[in-house]
């Protein structure tokens, strides 16, 4: 169970990597940099966040605190990127840290205790804890994306008006576990 469990993790971490990335692929340099009308974070303000939190929860995350004494948080909400390239990079830093994180723990590691903030919890309630944060802010990168491309966004799911079509499609198939990784985006 904990092997299915750990890998359910790996696959729903690479699902919300690769809908930012769908995201910021259709989006010109300005709308990254963009603040909304509310005066929202850019999406380049919270991929610095995300970035961030990743490499302080993730770094030496099964011996050290998760809140790690070199991270600014305050800082990562000031947009200070100077192009596409650097934002690329940062989001790229923080994944590569969590990745490694993840795809180094051995299943009976999930209920370690680890600390964030000096609050103890076990592998697994990081996890949850981590993968609800980020999909919280992926999601706020995926609405500003369909705010800011307007008819010319490319849906990262089915879409609207599609669910028929998308589902006899789907039921037409031979049942079957679903590669998750190739079919991930559709």
């Amino acid at each position: 169970m904990k092997n299915t469990l750990l890998a359910s993790y790996q696959k729903q971490f690479v699902y919300y990597r690769h809908l930012g990335e769908k995201t910021m692929a259709q989006l010109s340099d300005e709308e990254l940099f963009r603040d909304d009308a509310a005066g929202s974070n850019s999406v380049a303000v919270i991929v610095k966040h995300l970035s961030g939190n990743m490499k302080s929860r993730w770094t030496d995350f099964l011996t050290t605190d998760g809140e790690k004494t070199w991270r600014n948080r305050d800082q990562e909400f000031i947009a200070d990127f100077n192009n596409r390239k650097e934002l690329e990079a940062a989001w790229a830093e923080g994944w590569a840290v969590l990745e490694a994180a993840i795809n180094g723990l051995e299943p009976e590691q999930l209920s370690t205790i680890i600390y964030i903030r000096n609050e103890g919890h076990m592998v697994a309630e990081a996890l949850n804890r981590q993968l609800a944060h980020y999909a919280y802010h992926v999601g706020q990168i995926v609405l500003l994306g369909k705010q800011y491309r307007g008819m010319e966004w490319q849906s990262l799911s089915v879409p609207k008006g599609g669910s028929a079509k998308y589902n006899a499609g789907k039921f037409a198939e031979e049942k079957g576990v679903r590669n998750f990784i190739d079919g991930l985006i559709k």
